[in-house]
């Protein structure tokens, strides 16, 4: 009876480790760099393909992608710059994508590796572009109703848990009129002042003013692409070894 028990248990765990989770789990001594790169509800979306193929020519980086519920809808295969999913996944150095249908996958057990916290230990830092308005709202009211979310709630802000300071970096894209709202000068200030800073784990990079998707002209663009790259870069201590077209 024993010995059954001892299997069961034996099963149970090789299952776990081929869950989204454990395999994440797993990864974290693969002696690469990990870059969480997020997108959240706005067209900016559509940049995602460009921010990894940017980054191609570093063979010692691995990617892991978390798309929100809105954030989806944007890469379906619409058009050459919004492939699918699927297309996304075959990108350079794209070891994983996430939605928040991969985060309870079956019913949990005790000692299984949850998947927000085990791409909070395996990220050296996250990026959140897009940030939308809507998420942006929930991160600074402390929701977390979904996988981004919950992996930004569950981030070690301070290094007390896992031992080291990590960023966020945060590139916030809507409608002018969204991003010119008192409201949304309110969470600005919470992300850069509260909790941003030199000795703080939220960097934002501000919108940049052109042409919008919704046809309005003004600020809420999302930085460029390319500048995203370049701060990823930055933050991981990857040295550029080819120039991006």
């Amino acid at each position: 009876m024993l010995h059954a028990v001892r299997k069961g248990s034996d099963a149970q765990n090789d299952s776990v480790y081929t869950s989204a989770a454990g395999n994440v789990s797993l990864a974290r001594g693969d002696g690469k760099v990990h870059l969480l790169l997020a997108a959240s509800g706005s067209v900016a979306t559509i940049k995602i393909p460009q921010i990894i193929n940017g980054l191609a020519s570093h063979s010692n980086l691995s990617i892991r992608l978390v798309l929100t519920s809105s954030a989806e809808h944007f890469l379906a295969g619409q058009s050459p710059e919004q492939p699918t999913l699927a297309e996304v996944r075959r990108l350079p150095n794209v070891d994983g994508i996430y939605t928040d249908a991969a985060e309870w996958t079956r019913p949990w057990t005790r000692g299984a590796p949850i998947l927000h916290v085990e791409l909070r230990r395996w990220a050296d830092v996250m990026v959140v572009s897009p940030l939308s308005a809507n998420t942006m709202a929930k991160m600074v009211a402390g929701l977390c109703d979904n996988l981004l979310l919950s992996v930004f709630r569950a981030w070690d802000a301070d290094g007390s848990i896992d031992g080291v300071n990590k960023k966020i970096v945060v590139a916030p894209a809507m409608n002018t009129a969204m991003w010119r709202n008192p409201v949304t000068a309110k969470h600005v200030r919470t992300l850069e002042e509260d909790w941003g800073g030199a000795d703080g784990w939220v960097e934002v990079l501000k919108p940049i003013s052109k042409g919008l998707a919704c046809k309005d002209v003004g600020d809420g663009a999302m930085v460029e692409w390319e500048d995203i790259v370049t701060v990823i870069e930055a933050k991981l201590g990857l040295h550029r070894v080819e120039m991006r077209h």
